[in-house]
């Protein structure tokens, strides 16, 4: 007797009944309890598209939900969208089907508090955003388990083991296609001896026996992984690969097996054999080709360190990156890497930054000097303090943009999947017209069949579905080697299409390093101490460099709390003290606040105002970065245009816009209309760049089509980018930009490749001049032909 959820057999004495529902049999409670809960949520339709499927019963866990509302486990794996609301990504244990993806995804879609679920039917793999106000994290995992699933959090480090497994298991199976095929064509060598020196009848019955025993084990076996994928395909009534393959060969085989049991013909269980394996050799070797275009993310991950020694009241402890605290200090050894994020407390240090910069020379690290996680230290015993958690870190974020970036496809692979669904259809549609044609044509059953089954095979549409992902993949590694990181794949195809590149002044085109070049005026010390309050409360480079300046000039500062901080975008900040409002910022503030000040300058000016009071003006001096002007000559060479936009005065913008060659400029604009000229741009048809690095750019950075945020920047401007430059080199704009051009034109050259591949083969197939055997090779080699021209990307200097 089957049970009416698992569907699996049972005696009929074992079986749990309901008196009011005869026609329902359960195999346990736990089956029961799932069933009756689909049916009140009006989820039954489940079984309808489970068909004959099994799964297993519902498991009893001994593990405690409530671990996943610890706040170590929030540290670790949960993140916070910028809506506030949660995200974790988890591993569905017991899905084997699409229907099983069905039933989560509805479930959890219609629980109050979740978001977002998505469910990855590959790895099982879940994402799932929801209000940490409505539902906890552990309601959810028993959401999950009450309908006979189990769920746990997704590690890299497990899913590598289980990839590994898979890897493995890929190996043996290709193992046995070739020893299978080898003995077939070794038989098969005296078979067709035979048919030019005569063979006996009994002596031939042997070898087709032979043939058979080895070609199906060679299909059932190695060639599981074919019916495996066309079944779950057929499932989502999709026509695939898998589907051409299996069928290709089964009908083959099928054939085969008529001959061997006494039908007139020739037998072609050698042709079964390679078919198989030819097509699980080239899939083997597209998993290797894979492999090694996402090796940049394994060595990023060999970057990670595994402990920290941390200092507390001078006793010195090991402990787990987990458990570091922002405010710890840390002690990095010659040789060691650092752990998470912070600032030197040291006065010197030289440090590593290749690996995420990509830049080969070490870094002097002065006091109050940032140091990033997984950057090695090449000098003497050092320590700083943490300012992030590793979960927050330079390290784990690079990480987890990777892996969300491989995660994605561009446009045009979305549009090329779609394409090849309808690709496998009309080859099986070209197949049975071959049939018919060729049997009306010649009469003949067997060469019908044989054509028709070359077909198949040679059309397979596996090159026009590798087409855009393995070339992505290898750019994306490739970028990230060169410390450029795509949040997305998709950017690469909007960037390598960019015709306008805005950029922002301080920071980008120059150093942001600004000096003060001149004080207007002595302060006493209470306006030096709210001078510096005010500028410590900002991260932008002139508030920087003012901080600086004022801890060089004035030795003792006391320190002040200011009231009521505001950021004004593009103007300065504004704050209170006993009741006395504080300015501080350019002369569009001034202009806001009706105060008057003529003070002209070539240079940047910072105003400090008390009350209507003009304390002191200062003049900053900022150099342009080395290879500023490279860039801008590199994009106007190709015919993109740049465009310099700054909420500095028109006076600084010209001179440095003058020194770097930009020849349209947009002075005095307040973020708002920074947005505003690139909404403008993108309505009159031009793809745009931004490239930014303050919180005043976070604006107008969301409004591009592509957003690119320097590695130095501050933490909102990293968060609205698209592309980030951790080495903070004009110079990686210009490299981001020759990778995504080039990976995009590979991707036109592969299914141009595709397409003329499959234009040249099916018209052959169809006219009968290829044999199964050389379909299976020759389709194998498009594969392998489309991963072998993605390997190319890399070959260019940059």
């Amino acid at each position: 007797m089957k049970c009416t959820h698992c569907q699996l057999e049972f005696d009929e004495t074992v079986m749990i009944t309901e008196e009011n529902n005869p026609d329902v049999y359960f195999c346990c409670n736990g089956c029961q309890g799932v069933y009756h809960l689909l049916k009140d949520d009006g989820l039954d339709s489940f079984y309808d598209k489970m068909g004959n499927s099994t799964i297993a019963p519902p498991v009893e866990t001994d593990d405690n939900v409530e671990n996943f509302d610890l706040e170590s486990f929030k540290q670790r794996y949960i993140k916070i969208t910028p809506d506030g609301f949660s995200k974790v990504d988890l591993v569905i244990e017991g899905i084997h089907c699409a229907a099983c993806v069905w039933l989560n995804e509805k479930v959890l879609d219609s629980t109050d508090g979740i978001l977002e679920a998505n469910i990855n039917f590959t790895n099982n793999k879940a994402k799932i955003i929801w209000d940490e106000n409505t539902i906890k994290l552990s309601e959810i995992i028993e959401k999950i388990r009450s309908i006979g699933y189990n769920a746990y959090p997704y590690e890299q480090s497990v899913e590598d083991v289980k990839a590994s497994s898979a890897q493995r298991d890929y190996f043996l199976r290709m193992a046995v296609a070739v020893f299978g095929s080898m003995n077939v064509m070794m038989i098969g060598v005296a078979k067709y001896a035979g048919y030019f020196s005569g063979i006996k009848p009994e002596n031939l019955h042997l070898v087709h026996m032979a043939e058979f025993l080895f070609a199906t084990i060679v299909l059932f076996y190695s060639g599981w992984i074919f019916f495996r994928g066309a079944y779950y395909g057929l499932k989502n009534k999709i026509v695939n690969m898998d589907l051409l393959v299996s069928g290709g060969a089964t009908i083959t085989y099928i054939y085969s097996l008529t001959v061997l049991f006494g039908a007139k013909g020739h037998s072609y269980f050698d042709s079964v054999a390679m078919i198989i394996t030819f097509v699980l050799v080239g899939k083997y070797l597209e998993v290797l080709g894979k492999k090694s275009a996402v090796d940049a993310m394994d060595k990023i991950k060999s970057q990670v360190p595994l402990e920290a020694t941390i200092v507390e009241d001078g006793v010195k402890r090991v402990v787990s990156l987990d458990e570091i605290v922002v405010g710890n200090i840390i002690e990095v050894k010659n040789g060691e890497k650092a752990s998470v994020d912070g600032k030197s407390i040291v006065k010197e240090s030289i440090y590593d930054e290749s690996s995420l910069s990509g830049e080969s020379l070490p870094v002097e690290k002065q006091e109050g000097d940032m140091i990033y996680s997984g950057t090695i230290n090449s000098g003497m015993v050092m320590r700083y303090k943490a300012t992030k958690n590793y979960a927050n870190s330079t390290l784990s974020t690079m990480v987890n943009l990777l892996e969300d970036s491989l995660a994605s496809k561009p446009k045009i692979e979305e549009t090329t999947n779609e394409l090849s669904k309808y690709f496998s259809m009309v080859i099986i549609l070209l197949a049975i017209a071959t049939y018919i044609g060729w049997y009306l044509y010649s009469g003949d059953l067997e060469n019908a069949l044989i054509i028709t089954i070359a077909v198949i095979v040679i059309a397979c549409p596996c090159a026009l579905a590798l087409a855009t992902p393995i070339a992505s993949l290898i750019g994306i590694s490739w970028a990230t080697e060169r410390g450029l990181l795509f949040k997305e794949a998709k950017f690469i195809e909007t960037f390598a299409k960019a015709t306008t590149v805005v950029v922002d002044k301080t920071g980008t085109i120059t150093n942001g390093n600004l000096t003060v070049k001149k004080q207007s005026k002595e302060l006493n010390a209470q306006d030096v101490a709210l001078l510096y309050a005010m500028v410590d409360s900002s991260t932008h480079p002139v508030s920087r460099s003012i901080k600086k300046y004022l801890e060089k000039e004035y030795t003792s500062i006391k320190i002040v709390e200011l009231e009521n901080i505001e950021q004004l975008g593009g103007r300065g900040l504004k704050a209170e003290y006993n009741g006395e409002t504080l300015l501080g910022g350019n002369a569009k503030l001034l202009d806001e606040h009706y105060i008057e000040l003529d003070y002209k300058s070539e240079y940047t000016l910072y105003h400090f105002i008390i009350g209507t009071r003009v304390v002191v003006s200062f003049e900053l001096e900022d150099s342009v970065k080395k290879d500023s002007k490279e860039m801008i000559n590199y994009f106007q060479k190709i015919g993109v245009e740049v465009i310099m936009a700054t909420g500095d005065h028109a006076k600084v913008a010209k001179r440095v816009a003058d020194e770097v060659g930009i020849k349209t400029v947009y002075s005095s604009i307040s973020p708002k209309e920074k947005a505003e000229l690139l909404i403008s741009l993108k309505e009159l048809g031009k793809t745009v760049v931004m490239v930014g690095d303050g919180i005043n750019d976070a604006l107008a950075l969301s409004k591009a089509d592509v957003a690119i945020a320097m590695g130095s920047g501050a933490d909102v401007a990293l968060a609205m980018s698209d592309v980030v430059v951790l080495n903070d080199s004009l110079k990686g704009i210009k490299e981001s930009f020759i990778i995504s051009r080039r990976t995009y034109t590979f991707i036109k050259q592969n299914l141009l490749l595709s397409l003329i591949y499959n234009i040249i083969t099916i018209p052959l197939a169809m006219a009968g001049f290829v044999i199964p055997l050389v379909a299976a090779l020759s389709m194998s080699l498009s594969s392998l032909l489309v991963v072998g021209n993605s390997m190319r990307i890399k070959k260019e200097e940059l």
